[in-house]
């Protein structure tokens, strides 16, 4: 069975590796923003929740949908992913620019934010749809207070501009957090543990996926 990754994140693909997956990597190119207006006042899970469907489901429509051809009759798991970080009483995603990574971290220096992720599977049998299932994980990250010195030289970096939140965990940003509650994947990007909880709702066993050595 093929397993599909709906994103480009080298952090969410370097997990799924380390965990033993192989994935196929197709972008699923989703318009987030449109995809927010589209909901009408969401709870925080439910908005990750629904990004990640919207990117799984722009993946199948890629894949299979209208390009049957590109599968004939594989069989399939299509996971979509998003994340975004619960704090000071707002929803942030990535920050884009130095200047709203450097405000981002002057709101949240020294405080604790939840970092919500949502993922969404799709499975696909003979090149169809036929099980779909999505859920949330939230993790609390305890932030540390850099100097002005080192968040110059971290937004320098590039590293925090594309990332949820405006921090990494496994990367440059690990300096910087004092520490977690909750579940160390979800923070990188991809839950391992609520990942292998929906591929058994969609009837997948995770050692199924996984790879092994040639003989």
């Amino acid at each position: 069975m093929r397993f599909v990754l709906a994103s480009q994140s080298p952090a969410r693909l370097g997990v799924l590796r380390s965990a033993g997956f192989d994935p196929s990597v197709v972008v699923s190119g989703v318009d987030e923003d449109a995809v927010a207006a589209s909901l009408t006042d969401p709870a925080p899970v439910e908005l990750v929740r629904a990004l990640a469907a919207a990117k799984a489901e722009a993946v199948f429509e890629t894949l299979v949908g209208s390009h049957s051809d590109h599968v004939g009759s594989a069989d399939m798991v299509i996971v979509g992913c998003d994340s975004m970080l619960s704090i000071n009483g707002e929803m942030v995603g990535k920050p884009i620019t130095p200047e709203a990574t450097r405000e981002r971290w002057a709101s949240m220096a020294g405080k604790s934010g939840e970092l919500l992720t949502g993922h969404a599977i799709i499975r696909v049998e003979n090149g169809e749809k036929t099980k779909e299932t999505s859920g949330t994980e939230g993790t609390t990250v305890r932030f540390g207070t850099p100097s002005q010195e080192e968040i110059d030289a971290y937004i320098a970096s590039g590293e925090p501009l594309q990332v949820a939140g405006g921090f990494t965990l496994d990367g440059l940003g690990g300096w910087f957090i004092e520490g977690i509650d909750g579940d160390f994947s979800s923070v990188i990007g991809i839950s391992l543990p609520l990942t292998r909880r929906l591929l058994a709702e969609v009837g997948v066993s995770v050692v199924d996926l996984w790879t092994r050595p040639a003989s």
